[in-house]
């Protein structure tokens, strides 16, 4: 029988090892899975690169993570805003690498890891410094610029309701980058608000198909 539930937050990242690469979905505080978050705080790994669409907000979530300063390199797409302050400090200290990604760069090379995709040209950074040191193409009179995919080892995702085969259901914008994530990661780790039964949900409105989910747990109350 398939069943990827677990009991606990803390035994769905046990295995999160030092120097791993983990997607943690969100947009902001909509979509993070704050729970499975801070049992990776816990859970004590160390040297991680973090892909996220920011760099934390607050103190609370994946600014809780920085100030734990488990994480030694974070790529994604706007890393400052009013509330960034343990990101700030961390990169004016030299404590922590960042990869700067244009927002679309950054969706489509998660997509581009979990749809098997080598590379693809865009012409988003082309002529700053976003794109030096990588390869350019004049396509048809217009410049463009090879960007890689980006693999993960686990994605920590947050979604509205799962099934224990890992079927997924968000709650509206809250999906932003979960299901590419899923897709791009070895071991997808689901925080969810309910476990519902086999076929409860509409196979028409799932987003994420439990093929792309390794574990689902659902988050306390």
């Amino acid at each position: 029988m398939i069943d990827k539930t677990y009991e606990s937050l803390e035994r769905a990242v046990a295995d999160v090892h030092d120097g791993a690469t983990v997607m943690i979905g969100g947009f902001g505080n909509a979509g993070m899975p704050a729970q499975l978050i801070d049992a990776l705080i816990n859970q004590g790994a160390r040297e991680l690169t973090i892909v996220n669409n920011n760099a934390g907000n607050g103190d609370t979530g994946l600014a809780a993570l920085l100030a734990a300063k488990r994480v030694r390199k974070i790529i994604c797409s706007f890393p400052r805003q009013s509330d960034s302050h343990h990101f700030d400090a961390l990169y004016r200290a030299g404590d922590i690498e960042l990869e700067l990604t244009p927002q679309g760069n950054l969706a489509e090379r998660i997509r581009a890891a979990g749809a098997g995709i080598g590379g693809f040209f865009t012409p988003t950074g082309y002529g700053t410094l976003l794109a030096e040191g990588k390869e350019t193409r004049l396509i048809d009179g217009r410049h463009y610029v090879l960007e890689s995919p980006i693999h993960a080892d686990f994605a920590l995702i947050k979604a509205l309701k799962g099934d224990r085969w890992g079927n997924l259901v968000y709650r509206k914008t809250a999906r932003n980058f979960g299901p590419i994530m899923a897709m791009a990661a070895k071991v997808a780790i689901a925080q969810v608000a309910e476990i519902v039964e086999l076929g409860e949900l509409d196979p028409e409105n799932i987003v994420t198909p439990g093929i792309f989910v390794q574990r689902v747990v659902k988050e306390a109350a």
